[in-house]
């Protein structure tokens, strides 16, 4: 049983010293904790023989448990004999601002530093300075004391005094979930078919630090088959974190259960689900100030205590738990959640907390990756998500708004804010001809317009002056993220400009995510890509960010042809066709209720067309109930609806919904629940701009653009639809594909195996 505590000198002291409120007013691009460059230009005016970057470690025996602690400091200065430790950080705020001689955590995060030093070369004493510079304006303020190797072995002690119960209780938890995990036996009395094979790949992955590509049937039990392996590997040393990660609410859901009957079997291990700002914050408005939200005000000043509360008396931190610590201890849910992911051995969440540039979770440090495998359930979803979450657009619109807002309020945003409209009305005018316009590159003095709005807002909103413009901040978070995308620039991105009667936008488009997808997910152990429908599976290793040398699996179908009905009727549902064959597939409707009752999911392709359809069936059939997925439905109202499909109903029951929506995804209705699903059309996303950007440039890579833009992502949500009907081995039901391209060979080797055993009607 190790007692060793390995933790960086900045973590221990960001712990102990944590005080204040959070207060995103706004995220300036250059925080007191960031400024890479102002960093690297106080090192350039070092001495000859002064050395920067230098890498300390100590091992410190405490009360029964030994800290092994390490660091790199910014600088050693060696003049007249003395060596003195130079701790430096860059600033937006006007450093007349820094209070007092300068901030605790920098003076304990310099004073370890100093102290290991000091400690390795026998130093009797050992000199400290505080460089604080502006990054805009490059000025500097030093700050610059002297200790005794004694007085800073106290303070260094009594830094670890405060940091012990902590770690007393993480590391007599992390050895009971060793041993837990290694003693966890499979929580259920079998595997189902394919279940194994699935784990025994995973593990393997996992021990061989490799990443896997699975295309597993729906019903086989994929996140328990992912995650119990994940878990013994944690036993054995594999691994120290996982993260579990999801696009829809329901999935979760799902990896919080798997957790729960694990648990329930004997495992000890701390899991915490990550839930939206918007959706757990305890306020009218998502606002995180401290002078407007009471669970924002103070909040550094009590997230350790609660953190070790729910720590000591909770292994599944879901949303319910996790809001009822919170109001316990008036924090912010969503900021507590962000903070327990860091110490949890589990962590559900969004794919954007690791994969997004803006909003992954930065304080995961490279030897922690090492040890944290990524499960990515759904990771078909991973494709668009990944294209929208590195693509960046400005509008107009915003900027001649805030040219009128600060006129006479403020000079610098409304100047600023000025010449940003101007270059939009340049581009329109070279742009006359043509509604979308492909840029080759971005104009430098248009990006050095982006920077100074960034600046000159920042000036505003430090100042807590926002002015008359409530869209002020809306916009500098805006040309932030456009400027964090402009950094990532390369051949897998388009720029182009786009125009409306009232508007002109600019995009950077990711027409390829996945050098970027591999680039974020660097340095983890492993990544575990798997779903049902991750076909063909060439395509979703490429755009997914495949290297040579991954692992692929396949699992064939563990339920009977037997068990599902395959019919395809061949009509078109083109775009051009569609009000001509409504009212055929309105009879074929018609024809199936009846000789087969039950309740049925019907998807089309658009909310447009299954109006037109569901209008029309009801005019000729007022007797059958039906269900319709409404515009933007609240959580409630999707759980109402999914719940009308009860088993064993004595009347029939069809719900229209839209392919790829809320319903055609991580929906489990086992059973007599449902007993039929019919696709209307083969999926394909409506021709556009941005698509015909994707098909011409991967036909430019010597690939089926055509496929990657328009075939492949349609079929994939025609094969998740279908997937609603089988879920388990007892489940019976009908599949009826409505479109005649459904019977070309390019579509039906898309077709999973026991779907191809289809009859015509």
């Amino acid at each position: 049983m190790s007692n060793n505590v390995q933790i960086s000198v900045r973590t221990l002291v960001e712990h102990v010293f944590r005080s204040g409120s959070i207060d995103n007013r706004f995220r300036s691009q250059t925080t007191l904790l960031d400024g890479t460059r102002a960093h690297q230009k106080i090192q350039k005016t070092y001495q000859d023989g002064d050395l920067k970057e230098v890498y300390v470690s100590i091992e410190i025996p405490f009360e029964g448990l030994t800290f092994i602690i390490d660091g790199r400091c910014d600088g050693l200065l060696f003049q007249d004999g003395e060596v003195t430790v130079d701790e430096i950080k860059s600033s937006s705020l006007p450093l007349d601002r820094i209070e007092g001689d300068g901030y605790p955590v920098h003076w304990a995060q310099a004073k370890m530093y100093a102290y290991i030093y000091a400690k390795d070369h026998d130093l009797p004493n050992i000199s400290v300075q505080l460089t604080y510079v502006h990054v805009e304006t490059e000025e500097k303020r030093y700050f610059r004391k002297t200790y005794t190797i004694f007085e800073l072995e106290k303070y260094i002690y009594d830094v670890i005094k405060g940091y012990a119960p902590y770690a007393k209780l993480q590391l007599g938890h992390r050895n009971k979930r060793n041993e837990s995990s290694k003693e966890l036996t499979f929580p259920f009395d079998s595997y189902r078919e394919g279940q194994r094979k699935l784990a025994v790949v995973v593990y393997k992955s996992i021990s061989d630090a490799k990443n896997l590509f699975v295309k597993a049937p729906t019903g086989i039990g994929k996140t328990i088959s992912t995650l119990f392996p994940t878990v013994k590997a944690m036993g054995e040393g594999f691994l120290n974190r996982v993260f579990y990660l999801t696009a829809k609410t329901i999935t979760r859901t799902t990896a919080e259960e798997a957790f729960g009957r694990m648990k329930s079997c004997g495992l000890c291990m701390k899991s915490v689900t990550i839930t939206a700002k918007d959706k757990v914050c305890f306020k009218d408005e998502a606002k995180c100030q401290r002078d407007y939200c009471e669970y924002a005000n103070g909040y550094y000043d009590r997230i350790n205590g609660a953190i070790l509360d729910i720590f000591k008396n909770e292994n599944g931190m879901t949303r319910e738990v996790i809001e009822t610590y919170a109001r316990k201890y008036t924090i912010c849910p969503f900021e507590f959640s962000i903070d327990l992911a860091y110490v949890a051995d589990a962590v559900i969440c969004d794919y954007n907390y690791i994969f997004d540039p803006r909003v992954s979770l930065k304080r995961l440090l490279d030897e922690q990756k090492k040890s944290t495998a990524l499960l990515v359930d759904e990771a078909h979803n991973l494709v668009d998500r990944g294209r929208e979450m590195f693509s960046a657009t400005l509008n107009k619109e915003i900027f001649l708004q805030l040219k009128k807002d600060f006129k006479g309020v403020n000079k610098a945003i409304y100047e600023a804010a000025g010449k940003i409209n101007s270059s939009f009305i340049k581009l329109k005018k070279e742009n006359a001809e043509n509604s979308e316009m492909v840029l080759h590159q971005l104009d430098d003095g248009f990006i050095g317009q982006l920077t100074q709005f960034v600046y000159d807002t920042e000036q505003v909103l430090l100042l807590g002056d926002t002015g008359t413009a409530v869209n002020l901040l809306e916009a500098y978070f805006m040309v932030q993220k456009f400027l964090k995308i402009v950094e990532l620039l390369d051949e897998q991105f388009i720029i182009y400009s786009e125009k409306s009667r009232n508007d002109q936008i600019v995009k950077l488009f990711c027409i390829n995510p996945s050098e970027l997808l591999k680039q974020m997910g660097k340095g983890y152990r492993a990544k575990v890509f798997f779903s049902a429908t991750l076909s063909p599976l060439p395509y979703y290793q490429d755009v997914l960010g495949g290297i040579e040398g991954d692992y692929v699996l396949s699992i064939p179908s563990p339920f009977k042809e037997e068990q599902v009905d395959v019919f395809i009727k061949p009509l078109s549902t083109r775009y051009h066709d569609r009000d001509r064959t409504k009212d055929d597939i309105i009879a074929m409707l018609q024809f199936l209720i009846k000789k087969r009752p039950g309740n049925y999911f019907v998807f089309f392709p658009s909310y447009q067309y299954l109006l037109a359809v569901f209008d029309k069936f009801k005019q000729v059939d007022d007797v059958t109930n039906t269900l319709i997925q409404e515009a933007g439905m609240t959580e409630a109202k999707r759980e109402a609806f999914l719940e009308a499909f009860k088993p064993d109903q004595k009347e029939t029951l069809v719900g229209f919904a839209v392919l790829g929506g809320v319903f055609s995804e991580g929906v489990d209705l086992i059973g007599d629940r449902l007993n039929g699903v019919v696709v209307v059309g083969v999926g394909l996303p409506q021709i556009c701009f941005e698509r015909n950007l994707i098909k011409d440039h991967f036909y430019k890579k010597e690939k089926n653009g055509y496929d990657y833009a328009y075939v492949y992502p349609g079929m994939n949500k025609v094969l998740q639809a279908g997937g609603r009907l089988i879920r388990s081995e007892e489940d019976h039901g009908t599949i009826v594909l409505v479109d005649d391209r459904f019977l070309q060979r390019q579509y039906q080797s898309l077709l999973p195996q026991e779907w191809r055993q289809f009859k015509i009607i």
